[in-house]
């Protein structure tokens, strides 16, 4: 049969977080940098992101990485992290699976008990350490580019919510952060549907109210998604508090989220509530666990930041080639609003 599209992918999740690492049938983009290489397929390859992550073939609850060469020495390999609404400079449920699917395919040798690498992200350059056992990549720990605080306890007018206040933070995405217990919020599976709905109105109230341009990349900017916090506890070991992130244009990120973690990390050090080098277990709606460490400050042009470091485990679930037949009717998928939250626009053409 003859097909005018065929794409070879890795599935995996990092923590529940549904990801797949595109390993065939995409060649080099243009680009002096990783970002650059990130704006070049937004700009004139987005048919990729509608093909994989719109229906027939995708999903709203999922991301794809498109593995690239990297454009530094320094860097193994590079990766464009693509959301469903959205290109992101950075995110660690990405970083874990894309580093889990290249070590466990062999893409990058595998050396145990620990592989040491660097992924070149359009945030940045990101250090891997990636614990190995018999063949598998057990643990993935990355550290971060830097993280820091934009506002403390801005007040932000919401519909239907009246004046909040919230945090606002950069952790490789820009979120803002809501006390949830502060709104009512237990942050239990039943509450699922309704804090995704307060979520993106939050959202969109804080985007237009706090204005927000990261220091070193003025592309970089606009509150992207909202961290609802929960409650800390304090133990031996260190913190420990559940959370859950918004992901637009309307869903639970399954994991505890990477980015968002370091972005809260951020805020309690800012606070004087976590130490560097102390743990940080980060728990998701669903259960599963981050860990997370501040190994160091930062200035990001004259702004304090902080230098987070982020461990989670992935897991491989699948191996696919999408293709697309000529003659099928949807090249570009199509989305409806039972499954893709608010969609009532046009279809892809």
């Amino acid at each position: 049969m003859r097909f005018s599209r065929m794409i070879t992918v890795v599935g995996a999740h990092a923590a529940g977080e549904l990801n797949e690492v595109i390993t065939g049938g995409v060649r080099d983009v243009p680009g002096r940098t990783m970002f650059e290489k990130m704006q070049y397929v937004q700009a004139h390859r987005d048919e990729l992101r509608q093909f994989l992550l719109n229906e027939p073939r995708g999903r709203v609850t999922q991301c794809v990485n498109l593995v690239l060469p990297p454009t530094t020495p320094e860097a193994d390999a590079g990766f464009v992290i693509i959301e469903s609404d959205y290109y992101v400079p950075m995110s660690g449920t990405n970083t874990i699976c894309t580093v889990t699917a290249l070590l466990e395919t062999g893409m990058i040798p595998m050396q145990e008990p620990v592989t040491e690498l660097t992924l070149e992200a359009p945030a940045g350059l990101v250090k891997v350490r990636a614990e190995c056992r018999d063949g598998k990549c057990v643990n993935v720990t990355f550290d971060n580019v830097a993280a820091f605080v934009f506002a403390l306890d801005a007040p932000v007018d919401v519909p239907g919510l009246g004046r909040i206040t919230v945090d606002v933070a950069y952790g490789g995405m820009i979120y803002c952060l809501v006390d949830a217990a502060a709104l009512g919020y237990r942050l239990e599976l039943k509450e699922a549907g309704e804090l995704v709905e307060v979520g993106e109105r939050i959202k969109k109230a804080a985007a237009e109210q706090i204005p927000c341009v990261h220091p070193e990349n003025p592309e970089i900017h606009t509150i992207n998604q909202t961290l609802f916090a929960g409650p800390l506890e304090r133990t031996a070991d260190g913190l420990t508090a559940k959370n859950t992130v918004i992901v637009s244009p309307g869903r639970h990120d399954r994991s505890p989220c990477g980015t968002g973690t370091c972005a809260r990390m951020a805020v309690l050090h800012a606070r004087g509530q976590l130490a560097l080098g102390e743990r940080f277990l980060h728990r998701s709606l669903i259960g599963t666990e981050f860990t997370g460490r501040l190994r160091g400050t930062a200035e990001v042009k004259r702004l304090p930041g902080v230098l987070p470091t982020i461990t989670g485990p992935a897991w491989i679930t699948a191996f696919h080639q999408y293709v697309l037949d000529p003659t099928d009717p949807f090249p570009l998928g199509f989305r409806l609003g039972d499954t893709w939250p608010g969609y009532t626009g046009e279809q892809p053409t």
